[in-house]
């Protein structure tokens, strides 16, 4: 058996259980993943969303196979790769095609505001998946903050009358994505943080390595070198470099608390969205944003509150 195997170390903790360490591993992950709905946006202006979607998966999936055959990463147990699948349903597959799908007619700074329900989802996800009875109040603030991403969407789209087709997707994403960092989160305690993507990214290959054949089998349209660059980066950093810092600050955790550091995101994504973009900030673009926000964090922090520490 490998001494590089995290699969043989059942006497220790994988990952130290510091918490500020994971604090700044989880702000390190928020940051590489803050610029992901720019540089998505600016890639969708020269490439097809399933190209995008797919074939960052697919670079990350190369990178992750090197790395675990580098380092003889033993095999995960049988019930580890169906919560694999899991994380990566969520994280490799739903939460990139989603949002590539929903950029296309969406501004950036729109996408963040909506993407900010993540904090609020996550803890949820882990209350759910951990099985456990936060306070009423917890529930009251997760669904104000899911009204307050809705009334946003609406209010955005010129009234009352329906959603964006694009907010229904943001919507979809975010309930995907909180599901696979929570199981995520959860896995990384057992296999390692930067192991468990890469073991999710292997894991959705082969329907990423189809989608993309599918998506290039009516040519690639001409794409300018910024575009490139910008998928370049979805591809090693938001799908496989960023997972490496913020999956290790979620298992370190407690994975709710490292969970706020996402409250930050769409601040930050809203501001690359105006720097590298030229993206106007309107007034409903900061309330909207700043009413999630505040009730993401709030539902973060009632569920961190005792008695769910006991």
């Amino acid at each position: 058996m490998s001494h590089n195997s995290s699969a043989t170390m059942h006497s220790r903790a994988v990952i130290s259980s510091r918490t500020s360490t994971g604090i700044w591993w989880g702000l390190l992950g928020v940051l590489a993943f803050s610029f992901t709905v720019p540089f998505t946006r600016v890639a969708v202006e020269g490439m097809s969303p399933l190209f995008i979607g797919a074939g960052r998966a697919v670079v990350a999936a190369l990178l992750a196979a090197l790395a675990l055959g580098i380092t003889r990463q033993r095999l995960p147990g049988a019930s580890q790769w169906l919560r694999l699948a899991v994380v990566a349903g969520g994280v490799v597959a739903g939460f990139p095609l989603l949002t590539t799908f929903a950029l296309t007619s969406t501004s950036a700074s729109h996408g963040a505001v909506v993407i900010a329900l993540l904090p609020a989802a996550t803890a949820t996800a882990a209350v759910i998946r951990g099985r456990e009875r936060p306070r009423p109040l917890f529930w009251v603030l997760t669904f104000t903050g899911v009204v307050a991403a809705l009334v946003f969407a609406l209010v955005q789209s010129g009234g009352f009358g329906s959603l964006h087709w694009a907010d229904l997707l943001l919507l979809a994403a975010v309930l995907a994505a909180a599901v696979g960092y929570a199981e995520g989160g959860m896995l990384a305690r057992e296999l390692g943080s930067w192991q468990t993507i890469s073991w999710a990214l292997v894991v959705a290959s082969p329907v990423m390595i189809i989608l993309t054949a599918v998506s290039l089998s009516s040519g690639l349209s001409s794409a300018s070198g910024a575009q490139w660059l910008s998928f370049a980066y979805l591809g090693v950093v938001s799908m496989f470099l960023g997972f490496f810092a913020w999956y290790r600050g979620l298992a370190i955790g407690p994975m709710a608390q490292v969970s706020q550091i996402q409250l930050v995101q769409p601040v930050m994504t809203i501001a690359w969205a105006g720097m590298l973009l030229g993206e106007s900030i309107t007034w409903t673009t900061v309330v909207g944003g700043l009413a999630v926000i505040i009730c993401a964090g709030a539902a973060v922090r009632v569920r961190l509150s005792p008695p769910s520490n006991s």
